[in-house]
Formats: C-alpha cells, sequence, structure tokens
C-alpha cells in the first residue's frame, strides 16, 4: 500500500501513524514511512505528510524523532489540537531537532520548512480557533476531524452535515482571519458504487460552497471526484477570466466599478475573479485557450 501511494497524482499524501495504526504496530509503521520518504520524490505527489499520534499521548516524541529522519517529509498533521500547546510542542521538537527546516532563511541551498496542519476534532478546539492559529509560524491550515468530533459532542452524522455547520463555518472563517492557506473538509467515509460517488461529489461542492478549500480523502477512488469538484468549473473560469480581461480595459479607461451582463463589476468581484483564475492555472487547466477566447470583452 505504502508503494503505491507512490503512483498517486495528488496535491498531498498523508501517511498515518495513528488511527490506523495499532499500539504493538507503530514502531514498525515509523519505520516503514521513515524508509519510504527517503525515496526519491515521485513526480505526481505535491507534498508527503504524516500523522502523528496526539501529543497527549506521549507518542508523538516517538513519532517525531523517526520520521524527521527522512528527508523529504515536508509537513507533520498534528491531531487533537485543542490548544496551542499541542502545535508549540510540535513547533519546538523540530525547531531543536532540525534548525534547518524551522528557521526561514534566504539561503538557496536550505530547505523549506516543514509545515504544520492541525486537525480540530473537538468542540474545546472550536472554541479556541483563535489561539490555535496563532500557535506557530509553520501553521499552513486546519483540518476538521467530523468523526472525532461528533464523539465530543454525542452528535449523529447525517448526510445534510447540518449537525457541523457551526464547526466547518468557524474552520474556514478562523483560517481566512489568520491567513493560512488551507482549509480542509472532512471525510466522505462512503466511496464504493455510484452512490456513494454522488455523495462525495454533493459533499465536495456544499464544503466548497462555506470556503473550504480541499477535502480529505480516504480512498484512491475519491481522488478525481474531489479534484474535479474543487477545480474552478469551465463556467466560473469563462466568467473569470471575461472579468480579468475586461478590468484591464476598465482600469485603463478610469473606471472603477462597471458591469458585465448586466450586473456591477467591482472590486472585490474582481478579486474574487483573479483568484479563480490562479486556482484554475495550479489545476493546470487551460487558461490561455480561454483567454484567447475572451480577449474582446468589453467593460460594459
Amino acid at each position: 500500500m505504502l508503494d503505491k501511494s507512490r503512483g498517486l497524482s495528488v496535491d498531498c499524501v498523508a501517511y498515518d501513524l495513528e488511527d490506523s495504526v495499532t499500539p504493538i504496530k507503530k514502531p514498525e509503521a515509523r519505520s516503514l514511512i521513515r524508509q519510504l520518504l527517503q525515496q526519491s520524490r515521485p513526480i505526481g505527489i505535491k507534498e508527503n505528510a504524516v500523522r502523528i499520534n496526539a501529543v497527549q499521548t506521549g507518542l508523538a516524541l516517538d513519532d517525531l524523532t523517526e520520521v524527521l529522519k527522512a528527508p523529504n517529509v515536508d509537513t507533520i498533521l498534528v491531531p487533537k489540537v485543542n490548544s496551542p500547546s499541542e502545535l508549540q510542542y510540535v513547533s519546538d521538537f523540530i525547531r531543536h531537532a532540525l534548525p534547518e527546516r524551522y528557521n526561514e532563511g534566504t539561503q538557496e541551498s536550505r530547505p523549506p520548512p516543514i509545515s504544520l496542519l492541525a486537525l480540530i476534532e473537538s468542540a474545546k478546539a472550536v472554541t479556541d480557533l483563535s489561539s490555535i492559529c496563532k500557535a506557530s509560524p509553520y501553521l499552513s491550515g486546519l483540518i476538521f476531524a467530523a468523526e472525532d468530533f461528533a464523539l465530543d459532542l454525542s452528535l449523529t452524522r447525517t448526510p445534510s452535515l447540518m449537525e457541523f455547520l457551526y464547526a466547518r463555518s468557524a474552520i474556514v472563517t478562523a483560517c481566512r482571519a489568520n491567513d493560512l492557506p488551507s482549509t480542509i473538509d472532512l471525510v466522505c467515509t462512503s466511496y464504493m458504487g455510484a452512490v456513494n460517488q454522488q455523495r462525495l461529489r454533493e459533499e465536495c461542492l456544499g464544503g466548497k460552497g462555506l470556503g473550504f478549500n480541499g477535502k480529505q480523502c480516504i480512498h484512491p477512488s475519491q481522488v478525481e471526484v474531489v479534484q474535479e469538484a474543487f477545480a474552478p468549473s469551465k463556467q466560473e473560469l469563462d466568467w473569470a477570466v471575461r472579468i480579468t480581461i475586461a478590468d484591464r480595459k476598465a482600469d485603463q479607461q478610469g473606471r472603477g466599478a462597471w458591469t458585465l451582463d448586466g450586473q456591477m463589476i467591482d472590486a472585490p468581484v474582481v478579486g474574487k475573479a483573479k483568484s479563480i483564475v490562479s486556482k484554475a492555472e495550479a489545476c493546470n487547466m487551460d487558461v490561455l485557450s480561454v483567454q484567447h477566447k475572451c480577449r474582446v470583452q468589453e467593460p460594459e
């Protein structure tokens, strides 16, 4: 399974040392992941992450000591983050064990810092999001862990996900308020068959509508659906390109506000359009051909 993961084409692969590994197997799992991440980096994987055990279990120290020996670890996923102290613990360990991967620097030979992702899994965490988001300069985002959150609040997960609305909105808002680039939505636990693939697609679109920019996957069959859902649609890209082209022309004409298809266009709308174009480029969509097609667009 570990070797097969190297053939994926994804933004991030997270190798687990926590819930999927029984206590007696954790030493072996640490060694296997370290060996895997000592191999050359696969072309299709942009980020290698490892989910360690929660700091409060006492197992995180052994996890970090072993996996950080591998040169191709990019991100540490920290589970059950209830307060800033868990992230500060991991940051302090990295600072002492791998100072070259902690401190910012300008040297071209210096490897990039190891980033952290915090899993939000409890009511306590949701009520302390502001402090958690400020806990470490290398925190790059938050992940909503719905199953543990449901356990903490004695909730029953339903297809509508309405029971998680407050927590999910709070996580997205906290990420935006603290300039954290990644806000990752809950796992869809159903993935086999057409009905469950449709449920996955609906969950993705719902999360995207709340402001999440990614989703956890637990099976390779989920990847294509998730990537398609979170990428701009063809209609979104066409709209965004028309806006950006017309905006350049409006700016040359000294017009701060104008219309397109009968709707007023001002700075916030232009900002959204530019964000969609940037995301489309990151998704390797053919932005240039759309720009060529829409090159004659004028501000109305």
